[in-house]
């Protein structure tokens, strides 16, 4: 579904990403994980066609998005469904039309057909009788469900995630992931991942990257994650002060 082939980019004297490979099979959860400020986002809005490469190639589905022209693009990116990191609704739309906006944008489906869609994602979701409220009036894990109902809600073949998790207590992380895993399932679409939170995307993953200075350090399942032999790898998954990758 997703090829990523040497991507190089850099930002005047900071290289970000330093020929980064790697491929994502069609229907998994793909999770990337690294340092805080490592280029995991930047990355993220490349495989987005958000950013343009300096080299190197991003195909999706067989198309290559470093070769595209805007118009294209925008093609392209109406198969992606994106859940930010802040959730980033809108503060003066209600729950039921910060997931109709989509549908209203890039569908001529009409009121009662977007409003169906509404029910049924916002249900997907167990955000069931919050139409009428806004963002302000919900909990932030609240916020992430409806984020995720928007989403999905033009029935994406690819799901990219920013950090889904940021600023939850652990009890509404766990929620948000269970919600995740279940979503996925009964849609199989792909999703791709960006968190530092190695715990919670382990639960979920089918398999995950650890992209470091750069470059794909390490990749497998989470299980393989565990048990690899790179001191970096291990310390980073352990969360362990000892080792070879220094607090800054």
């Amino acid at each position: 579904m997703i090829r990523v082939n040497d991507l190089h980019k850099r930002y005047g004297d900071q290289k970000v990403l330093d020929g980064v490979d790697f491929s994502i099979q069609r229907g998994t959860v793909t999770t990337i994980i690294g340092r805080s400020g490592g280029g995991k986002t930047v990355l993220l809005r490349h495989l987005m066609g958000l950013e343009s490469p300096d080299s190197g190639d991003v195909i999706i589905d067989g198309e290559n998005l470093s070769r595209m022209g805007d118009a294209d693009l925008n093609r392209i990116r109406r198969r992606f469904g994106i859940l930010f990191q802040e959730g980033a609704l809108f503060d003066s739309l209600t729950v039921a039309e910060n997931v109709a906006f989509p549908l209203e944008e890039h569908t001529k489906f009409s009121k009662s057909e977007i409003m169906h869609v509404v029910r049924e994602k916002l249900g997907t979701v167990g955000m069931t009788g919050h139409e009428a409220k806004f963002p302000a009036q919900i909990s932030g894990g609240m916020r992430k469900r409806v984020a995720l109902a928007r989403a999905l809600a033009l029935d994406p073949d690819i799901v990219f995630f920013d950090e889904p998790t940021t600023g939850l207590d652990p009890v509404t992380k766990s929620a948000i992931y269970a919600l995740i895993r279940r979503t996925h399932q009964q849609a199989s679409t792909t999703y791709v991942i960006v968190s530092h939170d190695i715990r919670g995307v382990f639960s979920v993953s089918d398999e995950t990257l650890m992209l470091w200075e750069g470059k794909i350090l390490a990749k497998g399942t989470p299980e393989e994650m565990e048990r690899y032999p790179d001191p970096i790898v291990k310390q980073f998954i352990s969360g362990s002060p000892e080792g070879p990758i220094h607090v800054d």
